[in-house]
């Protein structure tokens, strides 16, 4: 088995009440290890696969069967989701630099929040909205299914920098069809000290 799927970075209630300790435990142990173990059947039945990480895969995905697209994408992305939530407390603040950038290139925090806050509510059906760095610049753009910009399929490319998970498991129990409500409560979690070295590493 290549691939496993780590621990939650904290409790399943650490992000209520954005997020509540049901949906936490369902999404992640039921959800994401249903990914995992589909990756790894996928991989196992692959040669070309095996061996190799997640990134590698996702470069020459148009290569490989759908299944490690789909489930590889469904096993990466939630990892990425994960650690891009934090504790209120915990959470931290955009760094100068990210700020700045924000301003620059996304017409400032209030207008980047509105743009991925859209970016989430019109991904039809299933899918994920993402702050990417893009030669040299912050995008906001969203995908359908388990797709990232890291695939070679992917018409946006770039170094993913936060996510939100627009799939109804990860939100429904709590907010139903109100996705835009999920949307706008997400930002006080927002793991804002791993965005910004994400950001650091995307831009060195």
């Amino acid at each position: 088995m290549a691939f496993t799927l780590p621990p939650l970075p904290y409790a399943y209630d650490a992000l209520e009440p954005v997020i509540d300790k049901e949906t936490l435990h369902i999404h992640h142990d039921k959800h994401h290890q249903a990914y995992t173990d589909n990756l790894n059947k996928a991989v196992d039945a692959e040669p070309k696969a095996q061996g190799k990480t997640m990134e590698e895969l996702f470069a020459v995905i148009s290569t490989l069967p759908k299944a490690i697209r789909n489930h590889g994408g469904g096993y990466w992305n939630h990892n990425f989701y994960w650690d891009g939530m934090a504790p209120t407390a915990e959470a931290g603040t955009p760094s100068t630099e990210l700020a700045a950038a924000i301003d620059r290139d996304l017409g400032g925090m209030d207008a980047f929040k509105a743009a991925f806050e859209s970016a989430g509510a019109t991904q039809f059906g299933s899918g994920w909205a993402w702050l990417i760095v893009q030669d040299g610049k912050l995008k906001v753009i969203n995908t359908p299914n388990q797709d990232n910009s890291l695939m070679d399929i992917a018409p946006e490319k770039g170094a993913p920098l936060l996510v939100n998970d627009v799939w109804e498991h990860a939100y429904y129990l709590k907010y139903q069809n109100r996705r835009p409500e999920f949307l706008k409560a997400f930002w006080t979690v927002v793991n804002w000290k791993r965005v910004n070295a994400l950001f650091a590493a995307a831009t060195a």
